[in-house]
């Protein structure tokens, strides 16, 4: 009879300890329910995004504590108590930075606009730095709680790692190399996501910046990583960052090209591209310049108002166009290299 009230005490700490585990997770129901129906009266969007990321590790969390509260009902050997225990708290650890990074994520968002006080040209860069920093260090932190609910020193451990500093130093110098470059490339804003910049090493457009390397695509389409550390040590020409695009020519005419009609074909040319809506209008020089063996130079000098490779070439090519016109409206042509001989008669040998 002892025996049979015996298993019946174990069997309902058993009971006791299933229907505390379900009452907790229909706990979590009944709060996610509730939590929903309220937010979703609110007129703005973060509380139900913030909502959705920690969704699962609330959960896990309810389980985490129920299991816990259920542990504590059975009657369980010691050894074995304290390494469950263990393996809670680090479930339990690990679920609540697993809830506080899907939060920092989210959040990012906000630290965005944060960093648009450091220049909006980068800002995205810096916020997706500075969130992976934050991660990195939160995944750390975390290991470190979980290490020391173990009964592991990590005192002990972190004042071991001053032993083999120097030797991750020499290790690791690239890597730190590459850390400091991506610091003075967020720093000193030299570009952006979406520029097109030239480098000794490479020329295309930016599509990342990670904090090891920056990506960059080749007009052929090919992705090339650049280490931040050699990026930040390097000449970096900006095309994108140009206001307007340079065209520098030199037209030689003919040399019988009359005074009165070299006069004129450079005010028609300078008439032309002041009244042109693609020139900038700042920067225009049009003048007879040299004397050259086989023409008459006239140099040009000016700029378009877009940047834009394709629709620079377009006013490039309208330009000269005209330019052809011009000349051959006042009677002039373009020279080409000639050579005149004049052969000299001597009457002495006829």
């Amino acid at each position: 009879m002892f025996n049979i009230n015996l298993n019946s005490i174990y069997i309902s700490k058993y009971i006791y300890a299933i229907v505390i585990f379900l009452f907790f997770q229909l706990f979590r129901v009944a709060l996610r329910n509730i939590t929903y129906k309220f937010v979703k009266k609110t007129s703005t969007q973060f509380d139900d995004d913030i909502l959705d990321v920690i969704k699962k590790p609330v959960d896990y969390l309810f389980v985490a504590i129920g299991l816990h509260m259920a542990k504590n009902i059975l009657t369980i050997p010691q050894y074995i108590d304290n390494i469950i225990t263990h393996l809670l708290n680090s479930f339990f650890i690990v679920v609540i930075f697993w809830g506080i990074i899907n939060i920092l994520n989210h959040l990012s968002i906000n630290i965005h606009q944060f960093t648009n006080r450091f220049g909006d040209k980068i800002s995205a860069d810096v916020a997706n730095f500075i969130v992976k920093s934050i991660r990195f260090f939160l995944i750390l932190l975390s290991g470190i709680t979980v290490l020391q609910e173990w009964g592991y020193n990590i005192s002990g451990f972190i004042a071991s790692l001053g032993l083999v500093g120097m030797a991750f130093a020499l290790a690791a110098k690239d890597t730190a190399s590459n850390l400091f470059g991506s610091l003075v490339i967020f720093t000193d804003r030299p570009f952006r996501v979406g520029d097109w910049i030239k480098t000794p090493e490479v020329e295309g457009t930016v599509e990342s910046v990670g904090i090891r390397s920056t990506k960059v695509r080749t007009f052929a389409q090919a992705l090339v990583s650049v280490p931040n550390g050699t990026l930040a040590n390097s000449a970096i020409l900006n095309w994108s960052k140009m206001g307007k695009r340079r065209i520098k020519t030199t037209i030689g005419l003919v040399y019988n090209t009359s005074s009165d009609d070299l006069q004129n074909i450079l005010q028609d040319i300078r008439m032309m591209l002041q009244t042109h809506p693609d020139i900038d209008q700042e920067t225009i020089y049009v003048y007879f310049s040299d004397f050259a063996q086989s023409s008459l130079n006239i140099f040009c000098y000016y700029f378009t108002k877009t940047t834009n490779w394709g629709e620079f070439m377009a006013v490039k090519e309208d330009t000269y166009f005209k330019i052809i016109d011009i000349v051959q409206k006042h009677n002039s042509s373009f020279a080409f290299p000639t050579q005149t001989i004049y052969l000299e008669q001597n009457d002495k040998f006829d």
